[in-house]
C-alpha cells in the first residue's frame, strides 16, 4: 500500500474511534487504536503509519516508538484531516 493512502486511513479511523480534546482536536489512545478490530484489518503496521503520519505532521503523540501494553494511555492528536 502507498503511505499517503494508509495516512488518509489513519486519519479515518481516528476520527471514527477518537473525540474532541480541550483544544477541540479529535484524539485517541493508541491503546483503542491498537485493538480495534477494523484497524487491524486496515492496517498491517500500524506504529509505521502512524510514524509516517507524525513526519508529515498529520498526527502528534510523545516519543518516537508506540509498543502495546507500554504506551497503550498515550494520546495521539489529529492536527490535519488530510495529507
Amino acid at each position: 500500500m502507498n503511505v499517503q493512502h494508509e495516512v488518509e486511513l489513519l486519519i479515518e479511523e481516528i476520527k471514527r474511534l477518537g473525540s474532541p480534546d480541550a483544544d477541540g482536536k479529535v484524539s485517541v489512545t493508541f491503546g483503542i487504536l491498537f485493538s480495534d478490530d477494523r484497524c487491524a484489518n486496515i492496517f498491517e503496521a500500524l506504529v509505521g503509519t502512524l510514524r509516517a503520519a507524525k513526519r508529515k505532521k498529520v498526527v502528534t503523540y510523545e516519543g518516537e516508538l508506540l509498543l502495546q501494553g507500554v504506551h497503550d494511555n498515550v494520546p495521539i492528536q489529529l492536527l490535519k484531516d488530510s495529507v
